[in-house]
């Protein structure tokens, strides 16, 4: 088994894979189509957290979507499994899964991103979650315990704050959400500071912490 330890970690390629899925083989670097990749896993299907995590995720697949994002789950349960318990999901909670799940029955993706911790389950995968940007470099990892279901809000956000950041050269301070003001990045040169003492319209906290409404 993969050591979890080597994980895929931040400012790195993700690693690319073929798999079979809801929506039928796909490899990563070709499904992606140039969109930032929200990659994550489950522990088992047909289990009550992982009903409400899928469902939530579902049902906000168009903000994602709006974020020039795309979903991808997946767990080590078959392909059959997969599309009974979707159908299943529809039926008793309403919704839709817009997005493929991985039928990661071998273990191999589940592996190569870290996903199977002994110390938790030797048999299934973690709450395991990969921000992936266009480029395909990981950009945020995200991980929960079997028991916590995650927050999907949260995970717009720091989509959002990524993307964010990316655009205008900025940081995201603590909570931040858009419309907020972002954090001038701190000056690295006695002239940079000079600039940024300054700088007119701004937030100056000090000459390394400056915020700026976009």
């Amino acid at each position: 088994m993969t050591d979890p330890r080597s994980l895929p970690r931040i400012g790195d390629v993700a690693p690319d894979f073929t798999a079979q899925t809801t929506h039928g083989e796909l490899t990563l670097s070709t499904w992606q189509e140039g969109k930032w990749v929200v990659l994550f896993s489950h522990p088992a299907d047909f289990t009550p957290v992982c009903s409400t995590e899928l469902t939530e995720f579902g049902r906000r697949s168009k903000e994602f979507g709006a974020l020039n994002a795309k979903l991808i789950g997946i767990s080590v349960d078959s392909i059959h499994s997969h599309l009974a318990w979707h159908q299943n999901l529809g039926k008793i909670l309403g919704v839709s899964l817009p997005y493929p799940l991985i039928a990661d029955s071998t273990r191999s993706v589940s592996e190569l991103y870290g996903m199977i911790h002994p110390g938790a389950s030797a048999t299934v995968t973690v709450r395991a979650l990969f921000v992936i940007d266009p480029k395909r470099v990981v950009r945020a990892l995200i991980y929960y315990p079997l028991n916590v279901g995650r927050n999907v809000g949260e995970v717009i956000r720091v989509l959002q704050a990524l993307q964010t950041a990316d655009k205008n050269g900025v940081a995201c301070p603590v909570n931040w959400v858009p419309g907020d003001k972002v954090i001038v990045p701190p000056p690295k040169t006695e002239k940079e500071v000079a600039d940024r003492l300054a700088l007119q319209g701004v937030e100056r906290l000090d000459f390394y912490l400056t915020k700026k409404s976009l």
